[in-house]
């Protein structure tokens, strides 16, 4: 015997709407469909009602995180998931181990699995400090002017080693540091005119101060700049 199954509405959801349920359908006369029809919807609403509330019912009960990263494809795995949060954040950025390792601990990947996968990519050259370290510099120095002091500070805030450190910002040449020193008072000079002399000395020195230049070479920097303008730079050896 074949048992048919009772789906809500009284259709099978494979099939389109019986007769029954077409619009503007009418029983025969005297049949007792119109009663049968009915009941059968009747029937099929309270089924159909009660089951959607059993069944959110049963997808909140069993709504666990677990369960949910399982759906959604995450990797149990420490190791793996740390793996595919570096490589996610790797992707078109460099970035030092420490930045890599304080992304993982803030993802609460254990530090035996953050290590192991750090070290990995360490050896297959996916993070290199010193490499880091050296095209940071290039870029700062040459696209925001930026002179060693500065350097040296926003490398350590990427948590970059001394020695590393003192490697890249070492083959910045003192002669190439104070030649973007003076191109950068250049294309700020043109804005201070019209002031007086010692505002266009603090708002120049200013300047490269906030760039990581240091008093000295401020100074001597802006005193010719401002001696280039037929300024009377007369007392400007002081400290500003």
């Amino acid at each position: 015997m074949t048992r048919r199954t009772e789906w809500p509405g009284g259709a099978d959801p494979g099939a389109g709407p019986g007769p029954e349920f077409a619009e503007g359908a009418a029983p025969e006369p005297g049949d007792g469909s119109a009663g049968r029809s009915r009941s059968r919807r009747g029937a099929g609403a309270g089924f159909g009602e009660g089951a959607g509330r059993r069944a959110r019912s049963d997808t909140k009960s069993s709504g666990s995180p677990s369960s949910s990263r399982a759906e959604k494809g995450e990797p149990r795995d420490p190791v793996e998931q740390a793996r595919n949060i570096c490589l996610r954040l790797l992707t078109g950025t460099p970035r030092t181990r420490r930045q890599l390792a304080d992304a993982l601990r803030k993802r609460e990947i254990p530090d035996e699995a953050a290590e192991e996968v750090l070290s990995r990519f360490e050896d297959v050259g996916l993070i290199d400090d010193a490499a880091f370290a050296g095209a940071w510099v290039e870029s700062r120095h040459h696209g925001r002017g930026l002179a060693r002091r500065a350097l040296v500070r926003e490398l350590r805030t990427k948590g970059v080693d001394s020695a590393l450190i003192d490697e890249a910002v070492g083959r910045l040449e003192p002669e190439q540091e104070e030649e973007t020193a003076r191109e950068l008072v250049a294309r700020k000079l043109r804005s201070t005119r019209g002031l007086d002399r010692d505002k266009r000395l603090r708002r120049l020195a200013g300047m490269l101060a906030r760039k990581g230049y240091g008093e000295g070479m401020a100074l001597r920097v802006v005193r010719q700049a401002l001696e280039e303008e037929g300024e009377d730079t007369e007392g400007l050896d002081e400290p500003f």
